[in-house]
């Protein structure tokens, strides 16, 4: 098996629990029409603090997201302490930009990850190294104002070492405040090149800052998003699957892949490319064929609900993995040997010695696979534990299908089972 690149944190668990849920969440809820809204339109600090005066969410019960998430097979989850826009979920002391000082008035991150926790939930917590509202973080070319007449002036008063000592003051309250958190996502840098101004390590201080995180809590997984060479546990390619196991200098590494369930990480109310529950599933069962995690998003409305959608999709991937989850918990990649069928993807649990054949398009009475020749002990559907047999395939077929001597020939009912990716589990010699 492949070997991953020896990293500080814990992810002994991460590479075994396999599928999470990111939680984008702030006041851009209410304008409900994606979480960079404030940077695309160009939006002042002035207008948009609207959203700040009017943040209420009255409909707001963790345990129900948290039941979505268990239901749905989700082991850990991640939300936004902070996003861009600088807003603030707990009560920070090192700020007034936070949920306490809104119409809704209470710290929304603490009940939340108890409700996460008491489903037996791992907690992770996103954090904006970026800040849009902050007085001291510098105006560059990714910020709002960034086309603003004024932005040297309104530079003139900014220092972003001042900044980096607010960022690191609100990580070390996330990392000291609320117990044991198994994962610190970082988002994101952006340094200066070619004439493009933006933000990087020195600007973070990011050496400084991971130390204080391995300082705090040793065993936390960090993500790859502080222009840090070292120090960091996964990768995250966000919004794309990877066509193979994911390298760093030639090598493979844990990752995970973060997506979304539409086009947008924020509740956007408007916005129309919802992912089907099929295409979700085989998502989930492509990133684990090839030795990945999968973050999937929702957003939640301005009155802290998961909307009927996210909902849906939930529901439909939760009743897959009810039936389907051991293909997916403790497996990752399977071994070279085995070659994967035209449609197919498969998993292996190194534990057990058991591989699954994910089908995404389900064949028609037969189907070969390479690399099973004597080390099939039993094979089975996943979802009803029903038999399926290796057959010889008769001699007039050979003739015309060419030479498969290399494989091994399940026989398959002609109806597609009722699932939406069915799995043939393998136990293998």
């Amino acid at each position: 098996m492949l070997e991953t690149l020896k990293t500080p944190g814990d992810t002994s668990w991460f590479v075994r629990d396999r599928f999470g849920m990111f939680i984008h969440w702030g006041t851009y809820a209410l304008a409900a029409r994606h979480e960079w809204m404030k940077q695309y339109e160009e939006i002042p600090d002035s207008k948009y603090d609207t959203y700040f005066k009017h943040f209420d969410p009255d409909l707001y019960d963790p345990d129900l997201w948290a039941k979505a998430a268990a239901d749905a097979g989700m082991k850990y989850f991640v939300i936004t302490t902070k996003h861009h826009e600088g807003f603030c979920l707990w009560d920070s002391k090192l700020t007034d930009y936070k949920a306490t000082n809104t119409p809704y008035g209470r710290d929304v991150l603490r009940p939340m990850v108890d409700s996460f926790r008491a489903r037996n939930l791992r907690t992770g917590f996103y954090h904006s190294i970026i800040d849009w509202h902050h007085p001291d973080f510098i105006v560059d070319d990714l910020h709002p104002m960034r086309n603003s007449p004024d932005r040297a002036k309104m530079n003139e008063p900014r220092d972003q070492r001042k900044y980096a000592e607010y960022l690191h003051g609100q990580v070390r309250e996330l990392l000291t405040e609320f117990g044991k958190v198994d994962i610190a996502w970082f988002d994101f840098s952006y340094p200066t090149k070619d004439g493009w101004v933006g933000k990087g390590k020195e600007d973070w201080q990011s050496e400084k800052l991971l130390k204080m995180i391995r300082e705090l809590q040793p065993h936390i997984i960090l993500n790859d998003r502080l222009d840090l060479d070292e120090g960091w546990d996964i990768k995250t390619p966000e919004q794309f699957q990877p066509t193979e196991w994911v390298r760093f200098n030639g090598q493979p590494v844990v990752w995970e892949a973060c997506q979304t369930f539409s086009g947008s990480w924020g509740y956007h109310r408007d916005e129309q490319t919802w992912k089907s529950v099929d295409m979700l599933v085989q998502m989930l069962v492509d990133t684990v064929s090839k030795g990945g995690n999968l973050l999937l998003n929702v957003g939640p409305t301005g009155r802290g609900e998961f909307d009927s959608r996210a909902l849906d999709r939930l529901s439909g991937m939760g009743e897959w993995m009810k039936r389907h989850s051991r293909s997916i918990y403790g497996c990752t990649q399977a071994p070279d040997e085995f070659k994967a069928p035209k449609d197919c993807r498969l998993t292996y649990n190194p534990e057990t010695k058991r591989l699954y054949i994910h089908i995404f398009a389900w064949p028609f009475g037969q189907l070969n696979v390479e690399g099973l020749s004597d080390r099939i002990e039993y094979a089975q559907l996943l979802n009803d534990a029903s038999e399926i047999r290796v057959v010889d395939i008769p001699e007039h077929q050979t003739a015309m299908a060419g030479d498969l001597s290399k494989f091994v020939t399940f026989t398959l009912p002609i109806p597609k089972p009722d699932a939406t990716v069915p799995v043939i589990e393998v136990f293998l010699k």
